[in-house]
């Protein structure tokens, strides 16, 4: 079975049980996105909005909103296209047991893209913008955004389809400066096959045009964040795991998603910027207001029965969290192949992905010698050399012989093995003043931080314990300890109010507690609310891994700086704090929130859907 449409993929989720239908007038302006909120915390079906103000298209979301629903989605194709990359990751697999890829061919042969040459469904209709469903989902939003958008552009001169691009680069549609059904805001970050597009034709004399497609095939929106090497087109994923050819059409010089519900076509204006955002993004908090590049828009086309496809970001996890699910299953086969030695790896969804990554590796260099961190820095060094996980803020790395069964997926286990073995005195290494995260406002700039890899191997040097030292006593405004685990605990301190103050706070927290024995609390978080920090693992790692600059925000008891090599001889002290500096977090409109209330109460249209 393959999807033709969007609509194919309703009718499959609403035929078993999967979705359902809210008739009721909803408004695009927060009330949507709220209720899809709702509904996406208590692990409800997809929703399919069939009458959205201001709109005469349906929308809908939440069709990724479980890793259940995500693999029935490619129920038919997924264990097909695990197959084709297995034998990527090593051909000789064929040999071994050809059988089991007696498939692999014909999978294969859907990755080629096909052009339209008997009508081009998307084409069906003509519209404008402001007659989209205009989904606005937090109260600051600079306007409405397509959030699921398929942006796609090729080189300069080319019409090769396996040349072309498609990313998932947020699109504004509304707000700000931009003339409304003529201008559209595009947001696209580093590590993205656009800007080498884009490169080009602004050396040249030749318009820059793209494409934004929306709906379709789910494959299609999945295919469009799938991390694949530079030159290599997402068309071909799209058709693997759509397990139908990407179909395509060229109107008016524009290039056409053939199966698309909608598809936006114009202009990037060349050496022009405008301001994107704010946008309540993955990371739980807005990303701010910046220059972007701008699209004068040509036309909006829409199929029959088209359908709006979007979804609604904010603090992990939520419905995007099921395409880092679904890239996990895909790329597994090939960790070792694109990074030698590394056995497991865990982009941490509940800290922002790149906020924290977790691995293990192998460490073979010295057998002969005391295990010290050798090759799995050697690993992660290539972990922050490649592509997206470049992006990674603070990197975790753990030796696989030391503990065979240990996986990067329980967190609580990685961390323990980690924090029974770390000697801060080695095994912290920094990188200052580079690239982070464009999302990520916790460095001193726009893309603009540090990293800091933490390796760790060896025999146990302590046992975590849950004890407060004996008599302790905090300094004045730092007040309730309490532990997230087992080597961890969480301090609450006196608000950050600037660099200098909230230097010398650290500094005397560290010179009140250096005196009492932390062996078996090796790290120590300052934090605004440390009840919030130790309530749940997710709130530990979002609120500390996000919040923290390492080479700003990482201290220590009895620091020091030997050749460069900075260190500590007692427990790592992380100020997580919120810093002015910091982008606002994600709150929800208490107005809106009655209105949904309503939905949702006794006797409310939404109730019992959840």
């Amino acid at each position: 079975m393959s999807y033709r449409s969007m609509q194919d993929c309703v009718l499959d989720l609403e035929k078993n049980g999967h979705l359902v239908r809210i008739k009721i007038p909803v408004d695009p302006n927060l009330e949507m996105a709220e209720i899809h909120r709702r509904v996406f915390d208590a692990g409800g079906p997809a929703l399919l909005f069939e009458n959205v103000k201001g709109s005469p298209f349906p929308a809908v979301s939440n069709i990724y909103g479980t890793y259940a629903r995500t693999d029935f989605l490619f129920r038919h194709t997924l264990e097909k296209v695990q197959k084709v990359i297995e034998l990527k990751a090593s051909p000789d697999n064929l040999l071994k047991n050809p059988l089991r890829y007696l498939s692999a061919p014909f999978t294969a042969l859907s990755a080629l893209p096909m052009k339209s040459r008997f009508g081009v469904p998307v084409a069906y209709g003509e519209t404008t913008i402001d007659q989209l469903p205009l989904v606005k989902s937090w109260k600051d939003d600079g306007g409405a955004f397509v959030t699921l958008p398929q942006v796609c552009t090729l080189p300069l001169g080319s019409k090769n389809m396996m040349e072309s691009n498609l990313g998932m680069y947020r699109i504004q549609l509304t707000g700000n400066d931009y003339v409304t059904n003529k201008e559209i805001g595009l947001h696209y970050q580093l590590h993205r096959g656009i800007g080498v597009h884009h490169t080009e034709y602004n050396k040249s004399d030749q318009p820059f045009k793209a494409s934004v497609f929306v709906g379709g095939p789910p494959s299609h929106a999945f295919s469009a964040i799938m991390p694949l090497p530079e030159g290599l087109s997402e068309m071909t994923f799209a058709g693997m795991l759509g397990n139908r050819r990407f179909r395509y059409a060229w109107k008016n010089g524009h290039l056409l998603s053939s199966d698309a519900d909608f598809c936006i076509t114009g202009t990037i204006v060349k050496n022009k910027k405008m301001p994107e955002g704010p946008f309540g993004d993955h990371l739980g908090y807005y990303s701010l207001q910046h220059d972007f590049p701008v699209m004068e828009v040509d036309k909006v086309y829409y199929r029959k029965n088209a359908i709006w496809h979007f979804t609604v970001v904010g603090r992990p996890p939520q419905e995007d969290s099921s395409f880092g699910y679904l890239i996990h299953q895909l790329v597994k086969p090939l960790t070792g192949q694109e990074f030698p030695g590394l056995v497991d790896i865990n982009a941490v969804d509940a800290a922002g992905v790149h906020p924290l990554l977790l691995a293990i590796g192998s460490e073979r260099y010295m057998p002969f010698r005391e295990r010290k961190p050798e090759e799995i820095l050697t690993i992660a060094n290539r972990i922050l050399g490649s592509g997206q996980t470049s992006l990674a803020k603070f990197l975790w790395i753990a030796a696989k012989d030391d503990n065979p069964d240990l996986s990067t997926k329980d967190i609580p286990a990685f961390f323990q093995h980690m924090l029974e073995r770390v000697d801060w005195t080695r095994d912290l290494h920094f990188q200052t003043k580079t690239t982070i995260d464009t999302l990520d406002y916790s460095g001193s700039g726009w893309n603009a931080g540090s990293k800091l890899v933490v390796a760790a191997c060896g025999a146990p040097r302590r046992t975590l314990g849950t004890q407060l030292p004996e008599n302790l006593k905090l300094p004045t405004g730092f007040s309730n300890p309490k532990f997230v685990q087992a080597g961890i605990l969480a301090i609450q301190g006196p608000a950050f109010k600037d660099a200098a103050s909230g230097i010398a706070q650290v500094e005397e927290l560290i010179r009140t507690i250096s005196p009492y024995n932390f062996d078996q609390i090796p790290l120590l978080l300052l934090v605004d609310d440390s009840d919030f920090v130790s309530a749940q693992l997710n709130n530990f790692l979002w609120a500390c891994f996000t919040r923290a600059n390492p080479s700003h925000d990482v201290h220590g008891i009895n620091s020091f700086v030997e050749h460069k090599h900075w260190g500590c001889k007692g427990a790592l002290v992380i100020d997580a704090r919120i810093k002015p500096h910091h982008a606002p977090p994600l709150i929800t409109d208490s107005k809106i929130n009655k209105i949904v209330d309503q939905h949702f109460a006794p006797g409310g249209a939404l109730h019992g859907i959840i």
